[in-house]
């Protein structure tokens, strides 16, 4: 199976040594995103409702450039630094997936890079 990095001008660049995402056949994986501004690479708030909602906006400018929207999210997994931010983060959330949400974990982590509060990542499919 071949892997292809996919690379989007609408999220940010890389903090590390990973790809936006990796399409392999039907499969793409989204790295995680931070609430980070895509042409600063900041986060753009130090709120996690803003942080979240620019997560699943990277998210969405990197399936962008593969002609697909949040629809063809089947999992995400949601790292956050504090539990207590669970439920603004599932309020802001539900906002992207309002119908058919994809399958979901939630994990609570000592810190994320950046001082991020919120880091999301996907599991998308093509030809959903």
């Amino acid at each position: 199976m071949v892997k292809v990095p996919v690379v989007s001008p609408k999220a940010p660049r890389p903090v590390g040594p990973y790809s936006q995402a990796i399409e392999a056949g039907e499969l793409i994986f989204l790295s995680g995103q931070l609430g980070l501004d895509p042409q600063t690479n900041e986060l753009v708030s130090d709120q996690v409702e803003d942080q979240t909602s620019q997560a699943l906006e990277n998210l969405a400018g990197v399936l962008q450039v593969m002609g697909l929207d949040l629809s063809a999210v089947v999992k995400t997994t949601i790292f956050l630094t504090d539990m207590a931010d669970f439920g603004r983060v599932n309020q802001t959330y539900a906002g992207y997936f309002q119908t058919d949400p994809p399958a979901r974990s939630t994990i609570a982590v000592k810190a994320l890079p950046l001082g991020g509060k919120v880091e999301i990542e996907a599991l998308a499919v093509k030809n959903r």
